[in-house]
């Protein structure tokens, strides 16, 4: 009896031993197959869980607004309607697969974007360069969200810059405001005085003076971009002055534009008073009962940069560390001729005509006051 117990213990032992070099020899197998492929496999799976996130509809965009706000009528809103349209393009629902967070100071910046973080959202927007700092100190604390700033550029592996060539687009409705104007004086209005806006308001006296290099521009600038009031006030000074055009590149400031040039219209029908808008087609803001103070917009495609961005995201090809620059040529860049009785044919033949030069090279658009300096001289 003890020998068959024993006999029985030297059998199971010896099976065990067996299973145990059988499992050995697997792993060891299993280790020789994979090496040399560990970070290529990564990189793979990586790949992959992005593609199935977009294939199970899990990819999630939002943005965050500067202090303009989402209904800014200009760079905001352009970007929202973009991200909007993006969403119902993928089946997504508002809240949940795209979003927004309204900031109404600078402070609210950075708490708005931890919240997308925090909340899971794969890509996170900055709208307008006043996020700039934000956006790259949320991109090196965040590697594994994507961040995207629109209208300057930060430096990190998991967040892309969004820019555009404003001044192509200035030195277009320049050359509009020039044909358009009847006492050869135009205005200007900038936000916040800044390299960007400085792109706008150079193009602008430059597509201007092309046209006619003795015309006089002022410049001024609000320093805010949501000051209603103070762009009213500067546009009230310049239409005064004898100015009939004024460009503003001031997001909701400009709205102060737009009313004060309407409430000259609807105390004097007969009198020729327009505005320039921005980013967006702005024709809608310039409906003063039977008529229309928007002479043109210049109009930068945010709308298209950031459903460009979302696309390839979505589609694991998320363009991180780049600076992608969006103008003519790209579809980024144009001009409204929107209404049809300001903007009359001759006009709208001779802007084409200017900018088949700028995308033939035989003209560029200064976007600098050194610049500007150098095209005026040159004229």
């Amino acid at each position: 009896m003890k020998n068959r117990i024993f006999l029985l213990f030297i059998l199971v032992l010896t099976l065990g031993l067996f299973l145990t070099a059988c499992g050995t020899e697997t792993e060891e197998e299993g280790t020789d197959d994979n090496s040399g492929t560990e970070t290529e496999g990564a990189e793979e799976n990586t790949k992959e869980a992005t593609e199935e996130e977009a294939a199970s509809g899990d990819y999630k965009i939002a943005m965050v607004t500067d202090i303009g706000g989402v209904d800014d009528k200009s760079f905001n809103q352009s970007a929202w309607e973009g991200i909007t349209a993006w969403g119902e393009e993928n089946g997504l629902v508002e809240d949940e697969g795209y979003d927004y967070a309204q900031s109404n100071e600078k402070a609210d910046y950075m708490p708005n974007i931890t919240r997308f973080v925090r909340d899971e959202y794969n890509l996170v927007y900055g709208i307008g360069f006043e996020l700039k700092e934000d956006i790259q100190t949320a991109a090196d604390q965040y590697p594994d969200t994507n961040f995207a700033i629109v209208d300057d550029t930060v430096d990190a592996s998991n967040a892309v810059s969004i820019t555009f060539k404003e001044h192509q687009g200035s030195f277009l409705v320049g050359v509009a405001a020039a044909l358009k104007t009847s006492t050869d004086k135009l205005g200007f209005v900038g936000g916040v005085d800044s390299p960007l806006i400085k792109k706008f308001e150079s193009g602008f006296i430059a597509g201007a003076k092309s046209v006619n290099p003795d015309i006089e521009v002022d410049v001024q600038y609000a320093e805010s971009f949501a000051d209603a009031a103070k762009g009213k006030l500067i546009a009230t000074n310049m239409y005064d002055s004898g100015i009939d055009v004024i460009y503003h590149a001031s997001g909701a400031t400009g709205n102060g534009v737009f009313n004060q040039a309407k409430d000259i219209k609807q105390n004097d029908p007969e009198r020729e008073i327009w505005v320039i808008g921005v980013d967006r087609d702005q024709h809608e803001e310039g409906q003063i009962n039977d008529h229309n103070v928007t002479l043109t917009s210049m109009v930068k495609r945010v709308d298209v940069a950031v459903q460009d961005v979302a696309n390839r995201g979505m589609n694991g090809e998320f363009p991180g560390g780049e600076l992608l620059e969006y103008g003519i040529e790209e579809d980024g860049i144009t001009f409204a001729t929107t209404n049809e009785e300001a903007m009359t044919e001759d006009i709208i033949t001779t802007v084409e005509e200017w900018q088949e030069k700028l995308l033939n090279g035989e003209v560029e658009a200064p976007k600098t006051t050194e610049e500007l300096e150098a095209y005026e001289d040159s004229l």
